[in-house]
């Protein structure tokens, strides 16, 4: 069985991130544009603060890749934080040790994992904790997600997100979603009729020195029938995409299809109706419905994968709010550095990587393959066998 495997490495204001991917078949066509795109849409998004003006984000692949295709081997990627060439920053991180007094953060932040990352690890400086909880890591993510995007590409999935959230405007979804003016959207809304109001959101939380969250949703489209598995609690697919989205910093619940709306309906109303043959127009088993969000008993059922991510205001609060001292346990308020007023827009990009990796995963121990024609040969003879176990017409 293929596996698709990937690592991070690096803290917020050190020197870079590190990403390795294993698992990825020979003869995929990648190039550091590609991932340069996303990247620079995860910048992205109105509310963004300080920090996306002095990167730019930037994935120099080191390993793996030749002529423009991957190898078979693992993939290294590296993305230079330019923060870290601020002389402050080059002292409070140095890998090796230094001969100045480096003041110690011991302001414990609510929100955060300040208080047990120091208590996990018992140091009496909230530094290491907290530059490695940033959510700078998840430029990493986004990295390795457009290789996920790529791989399943090739066997035509496609994955996007949008806006449907921001505090409490909420937009109403049209039924068939523009993607590209979804990407010009400063909001990254499908529905022009509230963007102004979201940004009004978003601009009466910076003045008020606070911060605001939302909801955000990722679709996968063309996904085959029968990734994931109904045999293992930890192989059903949407257990891992939850685990997934809720890997994301600051997501603090996600719903897989109409899962909240549905919890309040009798059963017979929640079902995806399976159509007869005779009223498929695209492929085989076609729906009358998707409240499911296209996973059924842990496996895809052919419809769209539809998740949504709750996401609260992020804890770095301009604001300074009561709280304890590390040392000493006393009264203290908070410390601030910098930091976003909103995050949704750009965490439905992470969200769409987060999504592609799952799919990527399950579509590989599915199809395997060394090679990219051989994964999506794989792909292609499976598809002809789905449909009605009686073949005759």
């Amino acid at each position: 069985m293929t596996e698709f495997r990937w690592f991070t490495a690096g803290e917020s204001h050190g020197k870079g991130l590190t990403m390795v991917v294993e698992g990825v078949p020979g003869g995929l066509g990648i190039s550091q544009d590609v991932i340069r795109a996303d990247l620079a849409r995860r910048q992205g998004g109105y509310g963004r603060g300080k920090r996306q003006q002095i990167e730019t984000d930037v994935a120099e692949i080191t390993a793996g890749v030749r002529h423009g295709k991957t190898m078979g081997s693992p993939i290294a990627l590296w993305i230079q934080n330019a923060d870290h060439d601020n002389a402050n920053w080059r002292v409070r991180m140095a890998v090796e040790a230094v001969d100045q007094e480096v003041d110690p953060v011991t302001l414990l932040r609510p929100g955060h994992a300040d208080l047990a990352g120091t208590q996990k690890y018992q140091y009496d400086d909230v530094r290491p904790i907290l530059e490695r909880s940033s959510a700078r890591e998840t430029a990493s993510r986004v990295a390795v997600g457009a290789i996920a995007r790529a791989l399943l590409a090739e066997i035509g999935v496609t994955v996007h997100s949008h806006t449907l959230a921001v505090g409490s405007v909420r937009a109403t979804v049209p039924s068939v979603i523009d993607w590209a003016s979804v990407d010009q959207s400063p909001m990254r809304c499908a529905d022009p009729a509230v963007e102004a109001a979201m940004i009004a959101e978003v601009d009466a939380a910076r003045e008020a020195q606070d911060t605001i969250g939302g909801v955000f949703e990722v679709r996968a489209s063309g996904v085959p029938i029968g990734l994931g598995s109904h045999v293992h609690w930890d192989r059903k697919l949407d257990g891992r995409i939850a685990q997934a989205f809720m890997s994301i910093n600051a997501v603090k619940g996600v719903e897989i299809g109409d899962a909240f709306e549905g919890s309040t309906l009798r059963g017979s109303l929640v079902q995806d109706q399976i159509l007869p043959r005779q009223e498929w127009t695209e492929r085989p088993w076609q729906r009358a419905s998707n409240r499911a969000g296209g996973l059924e008993g842990g496996m895809t059922n052919g419809e769209d994968v539809i998740v949504r991510a709750a996401i609260k205001p992020i804890s770095t609060v301009p604001q300074r709010l009561p709280t304890a001292d590390l040392r000493t346990g006393e009264a203290a308020t908070s410390f601030y550095e910098r930091s976003d007023t909103c995050v949704v827009p750009a965490a439905g990009v992470i969200g769409e990587a987060m999504l592609a990796i799952a799919l990527a995963t399950a579509a590989l121990e599915k199809f395997g393959g060394d090679h990219i024609d051989e994964f999506r040969r794989n792909c292609e003879a499976y598809l002809a066998t789905v449909g009605p176990r009686d073949r005759r017409d």
